[in-house]
């Protein structure tokens, strides 16, 4: 069994999500390459994008989602939003619905609607949005009460629309559209995105998201890939057959006595890899850190989680040095505010600092 350091692994993802070097990519190959960027603050998804490319293009994400049509925003791992490749998309969705969170009475209780109630405004939703518009989520709201004459569907609604239209999303029902001003429009992928074909069999899906997942966040381990899923809510005989799956397509490596699994094509060139020297300044609900987790230790010390791992469920940026998380940052008056772990190379500060203020508005 081929054996790696850390250094070795972390080095490794940081070349594959483009960190460390950076990429002469565009904004869809980015997403393709880190499975998925998570979209819930829209600046910090384009930020993510734009430090991984030696030619960061204005405008590329907007350009992309909306006249392109390459990348779609919806709701996928974990619940949260994300950009996502239009091509995959689908993939990516159909696994994360097989949470099926929306059948537990516990779901139920606290958003007061049941299968039944999701069937039917997935129905209408569907239908209001099959000929190509683009709607609010007050002109569905009216459009499910307009069809169905529930008071209860309306209410709901009107308060925990997101948690249910969440399962809408896993579904393919709807996707977000452009903005009214500032106002959300959804639509139907199967209108909005080129080649939508609708969503694949699961047996199809985990080949596509297991390979992405370990292409860009390899070498791990099914709980792993799991807490990057769903937060390790999936049930276990599940992601264990998902990984039976691609068995002829995984190695096992020992990373510091601990066995992961990756890519078997990628083995090589992880072996290959040296520790990382490098320091790079990373954007807050970056890939880098969302893809381990933040109880991962040999990326975050276990004392400085809480400074990553904020509350609200914020995620920090942060400053990664050798590969690991060893401060974090903030915009502050026009400038840049670090907050070091420990000593850090000032030269490598100066010099991403630099790079990071030509990014921010």
């Amino acid at each position: 069994m081929a054996s790696v350091t850390w250094e070795q692994g972390l080095a490794w993802r940081m070349r594959r999500q483009f960190i460390d070097p950076v990429g002469d990519v565009s904004a869809v190959e980015v997403v393709r390459r880190l499975a998925g960027v998570q979209a819930q603050v829209g600046s910090a998804a384009a930020l993510a994008i734009a430090l991984r490319q030696t030619s960061p293009g204005d405008g590329d994400v907007a350009r992309a989602l909306l006249d392109e049509r390459t990348l779609v925003k919806t709701w996928a791992m974990r619940g949260t939003l994300h950009l996502l490749p239009a091509d995959e998309a689908a993939a990516y969705l159909a696994l994360c619905g097989t949470i099926r969170s929306w059948e537990k009475p516990s779901w139920q209780k606290a958003f007061g609607a049941s299968p039944d109630d999701l069937e039917a405004i997935a129905a209408v939703v569907g239908s209001a949005l099959g000929d190509g518009a683009a709607l609010t989520r007050e002109e569905l709201a009216a459009a499910i009460m307009d069809e169905t004459g529930s008071d209860h569907l309306a209410e709901i609604l009107g308060s925990g629309w997101g948690m249910l239209f969440k399962p809408l999303a896993w579904w393919g029902v709807l996707c977000h559209g452009p903005s009214q001003g500032n106002r959300i429009t959804f639509v139907s992928p199967r209108a909005w995105l080129p080649g939508w074909r609708g969503l694949p069999p699961v047996e199809e899906a985990v080949r596509t998201v297991i390979r992405g997942f370990l292409g860009a966040h390899g070498p791990a381990d099914a709980a792993m890939f799991d807490n990057w899923l769903m937060r390790g809510t999936s049930r276990k005989k599940d992601v264990k057959g998902w990984f039976a799956m691609l068995e002829d397509e995984l190695a096992t490596v020992e990373v510091e006595g601990e066995p992961m699994v990756m890519l078997r094509e990628h083995v090589d060139e992880l072996l290959a890899t040296e520790p990382s020297r490098s320091l790079r300044l990373l954007g807050a609900f970056d890939q880098y850190v969302l893809g381990a987790g933040t109880k991962a230790t040999y990326l975050i010390p276990a004392e400085r989680r809480a400074d990553v791992s904020r509350k609200a469920g914020w995620i920090s940026p942060v400053i990664v040095h050798e590969g690991r998380v060893a401060g974090v940052w903030e915009p502050k008056d026009g400038d840049i505010a670090i907050t070091a772990f420990g000593e850090l190379p000032r030269d490598l500060v100066a010099a991403e600092t630099v790079r990071l203020r030509a990014l921010l508005p």
